[in-house]
């Protein structure tokens, strides 16, 4: 398990469910398409825990269907086209986060983003939390061979923010973030506010700090006492 940077001068974040509570572009997207096949509103919670793993596992959810289905990728497609449609209209930055940004820029800290979002997708929600000027790096699945949890998308971070693995820290809400973070070498941050599979026991993934709260982020990186570790 890394220690935290001794120098620290990037944190990247994973983008949905770490930075961006982006649950309820989702929620309305499941459940339109959900209403174009005569299906009732699935619980919101059952939606908002399942956004980490993509739009095949939602168009599953949402459609009670196995990917390889026929008709699957028609649906998936579909579920992508309603989102499109959606996206940035709710989604918001995690509580503390905004003041954690500013606080970082400040400092001279730099800050990028990590993502499994294709950069269709991503660029506009970001773009839409008028983020997309301030962020150092945005990476995408689109830029690198290997997704998460591969390391490759976070070295390509690191080389856009000029520093190494072991002087920036990974705040992420999946396993696959955890290890991502870890394989690389960097100090890696659990958000456990983000969205949980049922089941799902973030306490066993590894990290290096487990926060349940996004507001407890700001203290972890400026308010650590001296010598204190991991």
């Amino acid at each position: 398990m890394s220690r935290f940077p001794a120098e620290l001068k990037a944190v990247l974040f994973d983008l949905d469910g770490t930075l961006i509570d982006t649950a309820s572009e989702f929620v309305v997207t499941v459940q339109r398409l959900r209403a174009e096949h005569s299906l009732p509103p699935l619980p919101e919670a059952d939606i908002r825990c399942q956004v980490s793993n993509g739009g095949r596992a939602l168009t599953a959810l949402a459609l009670e269907v196995t990917e390889g289905e026929p008709g699957f990728d028609a649906n998936w497609q579909r579920l992508l086209a309603i989102y499109s449609e959606e996206l940035g209209k709710t989604a918001t930055l995690y509580p503390g986060l905004a003041d954690l940004l500013d606080r970082l820029e400040a400092a001279g800290i730099a800050w990028g983003i990590s993502t499994n979002k294709p950069r269709p997708y991503t660029e506009p929600l970001v773009a839409a939390l008028q983020l997309d000027t301030r962020a150092g790096s945005v990476v995408c699945p689109d830029d690198v061979g290997e997704r998460k949890p591969h390391p490759e998308t976070l070295y390509l971070n690191c080389r856009h923010l000029d520093c190494s693995p072991a002087q920036a820290i990974y705040v992420g809400d999946h396993a696959r973030d955890v290890e991502a973070g870890r394989r690389a070498g960097m100090y890696t941050v659990g958000a456990a506010w983000g969205y949980i599979a049922p089941g799902d026991d973030p306490a066993v993934w590894g990290a290096s700090a487990l926060l349940a709260d996004s507001r407890e982020l700001e203290g972890l990186i400026f308010d650590r006492p001296a010598g204190a570790t991991p």
